[in-house]
């Protein structure tokens, strides 16, 4: 059929490979099943030619998906290093290999690489996705994606990866429905009646084509349409056709033989279709209609001879068996390869379909001894709690705990517990998680089983830690890591000293940092991500917390990279709040926002992970005066407080004291900021407390700072305006500057609200011009519509970095002329390429220049 009102997209991914040679982008198709997708994409690779090396993967509709099922149908084309490493090596050389395989020079045919169907994806092919988006622009080559819109919802994974990949380098193609008088074109050429077509197929191009394809009349429905097919094969024909309508893929031809003839019929008659070295449905709708024609016996049954041809057959991916052992209802054989599958998942990161796997087996394992059914559970809660999925492994270690408690298995009962307290953390609640801890010691104590004991006190250490009981968690801490050192235990080492060092910098930062670098590397050496995660977690909410911004920048950079990689999403959830803070401490509101939203979007997560989040979000569009700031706030600090723990208790406090007062309800903005104070400020962690005061003395509920207080809400407090304003100046944050400032004289009130107007925060420069009034001093006008400080919409900052960039400095140069991180100035660049709505530095400084002069 011809790619009918489809000119559009094809010239738009045409310009995309152009413009890839000087740059990676990524073209993102979507549509309905059937709008026309892969057709899309197979005609833009036909023409594309010599230009471009293509490189197809694909997402199948497995029960559990494949992990990295597209990589390896690229692995396939692509050969060498790659090939070899697919198979069984760590992820991140994997990658590795993906990246050398778009490293061309540049003459060389550029790299396409097409994913179709990533709506079906595996957590570890959106990881590498978002790997690749944030790569793609160092390298001459062009990712295509293509998914059904109408089967993501709005807490699909795939959302928040599309939502993170760089605006500058991506382009969305929506395929919509082929038009009434397309569909009368083809009707006609056909010699059918293009109302009918047109009613029956709704415009959909797949449709439109096997409609347009039989020579009966045209059936009412896409399941008639390939009956009246089938009805038409011989019965040889009809059992190929089944069995391959069994198959999400394709049918190998390993799988069809002493068949030949019946599968000619079936390629003959346009059931089938030749798709690499087997045959295949043109289409999933296509397959899905015969699929669920058959009957239930029958299905099973073919699912039953699919799973005994792939069984033992080298290469076959266990996910495929689980599949297919599932739909035929063979319990032993899902029994026996969930867990293999599971297991492959997990060791590529895609821990949630390692989860998905055991959960397939569970219903089953009634046939397990009950020892053996408490292992799967905690299998499954390991999994689930690495994929983000809290509740659902707090809910296994219960279950299994139960049948540990059963046996009297001491050691394992105690282990569960230590989960249990780990989980009940996680959910936010720190009584509950304590209370298991406690009870994991008392059973443990006593048994040989000391690395048990050990974790266990390491784990109480650092509840003890959290819960700013400094000294005694250091005390524990130190005991457990004495005897997991005696031990061996290298993991419960690690995260002893996780707990050891966070406890001495939360209040003598950085003190500690030594210990949370060397839990890091003795973790990572052995392959334990949980606890390399956590230590450089820890070191970098620790330096945000404590204004150290350059360290934060560092540290958060390396450990998002750690995070990503290895699928740890609770991780990378909570410390998109951390960089979204850092962000807008910087000034860069839209970044953080961005960055809170990532956080925000997809499964809940109950207990303190997204409160910062939500705090950073609900602050800018407070200062804004924006839509849903006081949902935000409001959520941030009560989440906040029901944890009981400082740090989360502060950053929701001061939130919606902020909101509140600029709101005009000065009462309620001191009792919250009160409120928040209480808990803080026994802590003795002087940004949080100092920002909670401050909030309290601006309402005029406090006269004199605290003992312990950082340096510029001190200086503030005091009167001395100009020193903490100097004070922010120094640490780059020109809001908290201009806070500052506002509390000055004319000159330095008028300057406030310059930078006000610059960042957007229409709020607070309006509550500033209030202030002004009422001191009887003169009132800058604000920026008029036309005349606006900087219509673009860039931040203070990013019109700096832009002013470097015109002078020919490199990213690296910038971050070394501004004291940041090139990852940062990297999503500098980004932003401004994207207000600007350019493609390249030198556009966006060509465009600057002459609004300039305008």
């Amino acid at each position: 059929m011809d790619l009918l009102e489809r000119a559009a997209p094809l010239a738009a991914l045409d310009d995309l490979l152009t413009a890839s040679a000087t740059g990676g982008h990524v073209a993102v198709i979507s549509g309905e099943a059937g709008a026309g997708k892969s057709a899309l994409a197979g005609a833009f690779a036909e023409r594309s030619g010599g230009r471009a090396r293509v490189y197809w993967g694909a997402c199948d509709p497995l029960l559990t998906p494949r992990a990295l099922g597209p990589l390896h149908d690229i692995a396939r084309q692509a050969g060498g290093a790659l090939r070899e490493l697919v198979a069984d090596r760590p992820r991140d050389r994997v990658f590795d290999a993906l990246i050398d395989l778009l490293d061309v020079p540049p003459r060389a045919a550029r790299p396409v690489l097409i994913v179709e169907d990533v709506h079906w994806a595996d957590e570890a092919t959106l990881d590498m996705v978002a790997f690749l988006g944030r790569r793609l622009s160092r390298f001459r080559a062009l990712l295509v994606l293509t998914y059904r819109d109408d089967e993501v919802g709005p807490a699909h994974q795939l959302r928040a990866v599309l939502a993170g990949l760089p605006r500058p380098a991506l382009r969305r193609l929506s395929l919509k429905p082929l038009s009434v008088a397309a569909v009368a074109d083809l009707a006609e050429r056909a010699g059918r009646s293009p109302a009918h077509v047109y009613e029956v197929t709704g415009g959909n191009a797949l449709l439109v084509t096997e409609v347009l394809a039989t020579d009966q009349r045209v059936p009412a429905t896409v399941r008639d349409l390939v009956l009246s097919r089938l009805a038409a094969l011989s019965d040889a024909g009809r059992e190929v056709a089944g069995l391959v309508a069994v198959l999400p893929t394709r049918a190998e031809a390993a799988l069809l033989g002493g068949r030949a003839e019946a599968v000619e019929e079936c390629l003959a008659g346009g059931v089938l279709t030749v798709a690499g070295d087997g045959v295949a449905y043109r289409h999933e709708l296509l397959r899905r209609a015969v699929e669920e024609a058959l009957s239930p016996v029958r299905r099973a049954a073919l699912h039953a001879e699919v799973l005994a041809a792939l069984t033992g057959r080298s290469g076959v991916d266990p996910a495929r068996l689980v599949h297919h052992a599932h739909h035929a209802g063979d319990a032993v054989a899902v029994l026996r390869w969930a867990p293999v599958a599971a297991g492959r998942a997990a060791a590529l990161g895609a821990y949630r379909q390692a989860a998905a796997h055991y959960a397939t087996a569970l219903p089953l394992a009634g046939e397990f001894a009950v020892a053996g059914r408490a292992g799967l559970l905690e299998a499954y809660g390991l999994a689930a709690y690495h994929g983000g999925l809290t509740v659902d492994a707090l809910a296994a270690y219960r279950e299994a705990l139960a049948l540990r408690e059963s046996l009297g298995d001491r050691p394992r009962i105690g282990d569960d517990l230590r989960w249990v307290s780990r989980l009940t953390w996680w959910l936010g609640r720190t009584g509950e998680a304590m209370t298991a801890i406690g009870s994991a010691v008392e059973v443990l104590a006593g048994l040989p089983d000391r690395p048990g004991l050990a974790a266990a006190q390491s784990q109480r250490a650092s509840l003890l830690m959290l819960s700013d009981r400094d000294t005694e968690a250091i005390e524990q801490g130190t005991l457990a890591l004495e005897l997991a050192r005696e031990t061996g235990d290298v993991t419960t080492a690690a995260h002893s000293l996780i707990a050891i060092g966070t406890a001495r910098m939360y209040r003598n930062y950085p003190t500690g940092r030594d210990e949370l670098e060397e839990a890091h590397a003795s973790a990572l050496a052995i392959g334990a991500d949980d606890p390399a995660a956590r230590a450089l977690v820890n070191l970098a909410c620790m330096a945000t917390d404590w204004l150290d911004l350059a360290t934060a920048s560092e540290t958060l950079d390396r450990v998002l990279s750690f995070t990503h990689a290895r699928d740890l999403d609770g991780y990378t959830r909570h410390l998109l709040g951390y960089q979204a803070r850092l962000h807008m401490l910087r000034g860069d509101f839209s970044t953080a926002c961005d960055l809170a939203d990532q956080a925000i979007v997809g499964t809940e997560m109950p207990g303190g992970a997204l409160v910062l989040s939500l705090a950073v979000r609900g602050a800018i569009r407070s200062r804004r005066g924006q839509e849903g700031a006081l949902d935000d706030v409001r959520l941030a600090a009560e989440r906040g407080h029901g944890t009981g723990e400082t740090q989360f208790v502060a950053p929701g406090a001061i939130a919606l004291a902020e909101h509140l007062w600029l709101t005009g309800d000065v009462d309620r903005a001191a009792a919250e900021a009160k409120r928040g104070l209480e808990v803080v400020e026994p802590v003795g962690q002087p940004w949080m407390t100092g920002e909670l005061a401050f909030w309290l003395w601006r309402c005029g509920r406090l006269s004199e700072a605290p003992a312990l207080v950082a340096t510029p809400y001190r200086l503030l407090i005091r009167g001395d305006w100009r020193g903490a304003a100097e004070e922010w100046e120094a640490r780059g944050c020109p809001y908290d500057r201009a806070e500052a400032l506002s509390h000055g004289d004319a000159d330095a009130c008028a300057f406030a609200l310059r930078v006000f107007d610059g960042l957007g925060a229409v709020a607070r420069a309006d509550r500033l011009r209030r202030d002004l009034r009422d001191r009887g001093l003169r009132v800058p006008r604000g920026p008029r519509a036309s005349t606006s400080a900087d219509p673009t919409g860039l931040t203070a900052r990013q019109r700096e970095v832009l002013g470097l960039i015109g002078e020919g400095l490199s990213n690296a140069q910038i971050a070394a002329r501004l004291h940041l991180s090139a990852k940062t100035v990297d999503h500098h660049v980004s932003a401004i390429l994207t207000k600007l709505g350019v493609r390249s530095r030198t556009a966006a400084v060509l465009k600057m220049g002459r609004s300039t002069h305008d």
